[in-house]
């Protein structure tokens, strides 16, 4: 049975068998609509007394019929059949309307959502022809042909004199009134090859590597909130996509009071987003925040394309970062963890749980399987870090039995921990200008002058893991192995990205986690990094701010030998408190 879409409400069942017999009608594959198909729509839209929108394809079927504006029959993303950048959709549709009005904004962004080949909106009045017996069947007083044009045709004005839509990068075409004669006598394949060519030599051109994501970031901005704070952590989710390998086309912001439970930004800005995607040819959507599993599945069905969250790009850098088996290990319990709740409802080939008729027998569903194996596996997994973090207690224990004291650098993602430790170590742990560049902790051997005596004596100096504002618990978790070395040794060393323009809030943060370890850290030694990179002005506040730090850059080597008196006095007070 035929599927009629929208408002069927107060329908009678004759209404509904006409609706249904649409499903029957053809359309000359290189014509936009007939005459006869026109008029067929005009008569049913005029008895139901609401617009009427059939979709047809390019081989002329009608393939939906829906009661309602374009905007509210329209096709879901990923029910569409055709989906591409340099192509359309291959889906044409033929929408009535009862007032005599060019096309709304509404009906055009749905027709750019969709990627539809055309719309084409007929204006129906009662008065016209009458059926036998009397009463109006409705007729075809004006109709609109609208397309969308590509980039390179942007500053173009409608046909009609109305400007393009502003913030909307993908404009559309809207034909001036006209008569049905004059829309059918258009040759629609001779249209939709001219767009498709355009769209496909636009996307040649601004194609990238084919394995590199196209991001559109999504902000949201709550009443909690400053505009200093919301603006940083935009800037944050961007330089952590692209160390994840993706290229950030653009950034949308919205401010609200508090996130909405379905999609976090609203129903109008997810329309915006899919209009955004489709205009950008994005293919991945990422939000600032985290995101439930229902709230994911909900973008992801209006807007056609991936969807995740900061949790999840920070899981594939150290996905992607892990060098090590321990490191691989800790990662991939973080990931088991991220994705367990989140299995409901990912893909078709999930099956549900069910508690009705047909739902109950013997054996397991596939969700039900996954979900146990992934169960497993994480209990599997939790055991080797606990093996991990015994291996790494005894490592300790040996150490403070050769009395060597022990000092951990810790600080935000960036700060520039790798490059100080090979500075003074000469250590060759990998750095570059990246978000989370190393994961494994590394300790190298530094020779400094006793504090007191001056006699030589050596420390040990551990590199850690970056931390990052609101690091995300199953990373906390899972790495409980790894930050162990912050707690267990002596003192701490601080070191801060003092170019980094957000550098107070990046303090704030790392104290943060530090002051929710189960075990309080030892002193800390704060010392400013970069500062051949800062003004006089940042320098100044630091100084003032921070009294007792040491000022720094590990890259120039900047007072190395300061933070070797520094780390000898740290040493000493943390011994001998």
């Amino acid at each position: 049975m035929e599927t009629i879409y929208g408002n069927l409400q107060g329908l009678k069942s004759s209404q509904l068998k006409q609706l249904q017999r649409l499903y029957h009608q053809r359309v000359p594959s290189d014509r936009l609509t007939t005459p006869e198909f026109a008029q067929r729509l005009a008569a049913i839209s005029t008895d139901i007394k609401q617009p009427l929108c059939t979709y047809i394809n390019r081989r002329g079927q009608v393939i939906r019929v829906g009661v309602g504006t374009v905007s509210q029959t329209k096709i879901p993303p990923l029910e569409l059949p055709r989906y591409g950048a340099e192509r359309l959709s291959g889906i044409r549709c033929i929408a009535t309307q009862l007032k005599s009005e060019t096309p709304k904004e509404s009906a055009l962004t749905a027709m750019a959502i969709q990627r539809l080949d055309a719309l084409v909106v007929l204006t129906v009045t009662e008065s016209g022809f009458e059926r036998r017996g009397g009463g109006a069947t409705g007729y075809v007083k004006e109709t609109y042909l609208a397309h969308l044009v590509p980039r390179t045709e942007q500053g173009v004005q409608n046909l009609d004199d109305r400007p393009q839509p502003s913030g909307a990068e993908l404009g559309w075409s809207v034909s001036p009134p006209m008569s049905v004669d004059m829309l059918t006598k258009q040759d629609f394949l001779d249209l939709v090859e001219g767009l498709e060519s355009e769209f496909r030599r636009e996307f040649v051109a601004q194609q990238v590597d084919a394995d590199q994501d196209r991001v559109l970031i999504v902000g949201l901005m709550t009443d909690g909130s400053t505009q200093e704070r919301f603006e940083d952590g935009l800037a944050e989710i961007a330089r952590l996509v692209e160390t994840a390998g993706g290229e950030v086309l653009q950034t949308m912001r919205q401010k609200r009071s508090r996130p909405h439970p379905q999609t976090v930004v609203g129903a109008g800005k997810v329309q915006e987003i899919a209009l955004t995607v489709q205009t950008l040819g994005a293919n991945l959507v990422v939000f600032d925040r985290d995101l439930s599993p229902a709230q994911i599945r909900n973008i992801e069905l209006q807007t056609g394309v991936r969807v995740v969250d900061r949790t999840e790009v920070i899981l594939d850098i150290f996905a992607q970062r892990a060098q090590s088996r321990a490191g691989k290990l800790q990662v991939e319990l973080a990931q088991l963890e991220y994705m367990l709740p989140r299995l409901t409802g990912r893909g078709q080939a999930m099956s549900r749980l069910g508690g009705g008729i047909g739902t109950r027998g013997p054996g397991e569903t596939k969700l039900e399987t996954e979900r146990r194996a992934i169960q497993r596996r994480i209990t599997r997994l939790q055991q080797e870090v606990n093996q991990l973090q015994a291996h790494r207690s005894r490592l300790r224990q040996r150490r403070q039995r050769q009395e060597v004291p022990t000092i951990a650098v810790v600080g935000y993602t960036n700060a520039g921990k790798s490059t100080l430790l090979n500075t003074l170590t000469n250590a060759e742990v990998y750095t570059a200008d990246q978000l989370f560049a190393t994961l494994d902790p590394t300790t190298r051997r530094l020779p400094i002058a006793n504090a007191v005596t001056g006699e030589p004596i050596e420390i040990l100096l551990t590199d850690t893991v970056g931390f990052i504002h609101e690091l995300p618990p199953p990373l906390v978790d899972s790495f409980r192995a790894t930050l162990e070395e912050v707690t267990e040794a002596d003192a701490l060393l601080h070191l801060v990205d003092l170019s980094h323009p957000a550098w107070q809030n990046h303090i704030r943060s790392v104290m943060t986690i530090l002051s929710e370890m189960p075990v309080t850290p030892g002193p800390i030694l704060v010392a400013f990094n970069k500062i051949d990179q800062v003004d006089s002005e940042t320098l100044a506040l630091a100084r003032d701010e921070f009294p007792q730090a040491v000022f720094i850059s590990a890259s120039e080597r900047f007072g190395l030998e300061t933070l070797r008196q520094k780390l000898a006095q740290l040493v000493h007070y943390a011994l001998n408190p």
